[in-house]
């Protein structure tokens, strides 16, 4: 697997960022050279975009990052849509180092002030990605400031690096525990958009509902329904920053009856109503060609 060694002690130099959606099924991407990096979050379709040395097709929930001083192009016509920055490394040098998946042991030292990221995969969360890259197009309209933005992208690399690599305190876990975990928050993931009880998760993997609480808890640091509230609530942001939903129906998407309830849960996760994280990053840039 190729990497990308990127050193973070300093923070990116921002260019430009935002969200695109193809106008149809017709679109190509255009033929440039690429003079910064690019990194592309697809959130709907399938890009299909080379440079001089290979031809990618970046899936829905995966990201790909381009690098300078590359012919960049379409090579394949999809109707699509994703989230994308340009941005510079290093002070304009543009020299990360290249690695081999074999030549380095991932995660890295807590106190190592480098990332590591290969240039294709998928990606975890892709709701968190979508809030961080909502906040930088904001701070970026709103703003204009070059420090703000350079560690606000920053950050979301770091966050890129932390969901493939990080686990949270989980490294310590082995053989039939871990995959009971990994299987409990994959049911999770697979339902998160209708009601869940934890009483419904302990039936399904066949323990009773204290087993499967207790070995939660112990297992992430967080109770099993305090996890799947959370989950709920971070995707419930993806949409509220990622669409024009209605609220109500935001909350009926992501699996509550009632519209009351959602919004209050949503404020004793978050802090804030609904409306009020929506209006807190509002300005999106939009580009359909």
């Amino acid at each position: 697997m190729d990497l990308l060694e990127f050193n973070v002690i300093e923070p990116f130099r921002f260019n430009w960022t935002g969200k695109f959606i193809a106008p149809d099924e017709n679109w190509v991407h255009i033929s440039r050279v690429l003079t910064d990096f690019e990194i592309i979050i697809m959130t709907e379709g399938d890009l299909y975009i080379a440079n001089d040395q290979k031809e990618y097709v970046v899936h829905e929930g995966e990201y790909l990052i381009m690098e300078p001083t590359s012919h960049q192009f379409g090579y394949k016509p999809s109707k699509c849509t994703f989230y994308w920055t340009h941005f510079c490394y290093n002070n304009y040098k543009n020299n990360p180092g290249h690695l081999d998946s074999e030549d380095i042991s991932l995660p890295l030292s807590a106190e190592d002030t480098r990332i590591v990221l290969p240039v294709q995969a998928k990606i975890p969360r892709l709701d968190r990605l979508i809030v961080l890259f909502k906040q930088l197009q904001d701070c970026n309209r709103k703003y204009r400031n070059i420090n703000l933005d350079g560690h606000t992208l920053t950050a979301i690399l770091c966050e890129m690096y932390s969901q493939l690599y990080l686990s949270g305190g989980l490294t310590a876990m082995k053989g039939d525990k871990m995959q009971l975990y990994t299987d409990i928050v994959d049911y999770i993931s697979w339902r998160i958009r209708e009601p869940i009880r934890v009483s419904e998760v302990a039936a399904y993997f066949g323990y009773n509902e204290k087993y499967i609480t207790t070995f939660f808890k112990k297992s992430s640091g967080v109770s099993l329904k305090s996890y799947i509230l959370q989950r709920k609530m971070e995707l419930a942001q993806a949409l509220l920053t990622d669409t024009n939903l209605p609220i109500a129906q935001i909350g009926y998407d992501i699996g509550f009856s009632d519209n009351h309830n959602f919004s209050s849960s949503f404020k004793k996760v978050t802090g804030q109503s609904p409306s009020e994280y929506r209006g807190s990053y509002a300005e999106r840039m939009l580009f359909h060609q």
